[in-house]
């Protein structure tokens, strides 16, 4: 197995799927308009964030964990063990599992708030980040070599930063008025 793993590697990969984000909404803005392609590139950088950040072992390549010393199940201890600190975010692994999913949900709610249908696509598209919560957690259970632990205190986090985030977003497209920067329309 090729050895990764570490803040070195989250850092990179972040920059450099970042940078390619950005080259994306570059191409797409003229046919989409600046403020979609920025929400819509934006939106998917932050979800290759979150799977850096949650599945990447922070603290360098992964180790072979003994089958018989492997996570079975995840953990239904609410608001059990987690680490006090994680490289950026010092009030602790909580705090950084909430606001992971921030960003995913405002960037969603203002790409999704150009079109009429999106009071029913943001409800879609915040089960999808709960879905993607849960994945995560899945993942870190099924690869056990990872040094992650599934927890259910994580995906509650997750899911109560996306919920902030669609909060700022709803209060955000009020502000930006995705609905008038469609393409075609003069405004």
């Amino acid at each position: 197995m090729f050895p990764v793993g570490g803040v070195a590697v989250m850092l990179l990969g972040a920059v450099l799927s970042g940078l390619l984000a950005l080259s994306l909404a570059m191409l797409l803005r003229r046919r989409f308009g600046v403020l979609w392609a920025f929400a819509a590139c934006g939106f998917l950088w932050s979800l290759v964030v979150v799977a850096l950040v949650t599945l990447i072992p922070y603290e360098g390549a992964p180790g072979v964990i003994p089958a018989d010393q492997a996570q079975t199940m995840c953990s239904f201890d609410y608001g059990g063990p987690a680490p006090e600190g994680f490289w950026i975010f010092s009030s602790g692994q909580r705090t950084l599992n909430t606001a992971l999913f921030v960003p995913s949900g405002v960037l969603m709610v203002v790409m999704l708030a150009r079109w009429r249908s999106a009071w029913v696509l943001v409800p879609l598209g915040l089960a999808g980040l709960v879905a993607y919560s849960i994945g995560i957690e899945v993942t870190q259970l099924a690869l056990a070599r990872l040094d992650r632990a599934c927890d259910v205190t994580d995906m509650v986090d997750n899911v109560t930063g996306a919920l902030f985030g669609v909060a700022i977003g709803l209060l955000l497209v009020v502000l930006l008025r995705p609905w008038r920067h469609r393409r075609g329309r003069k405004g």
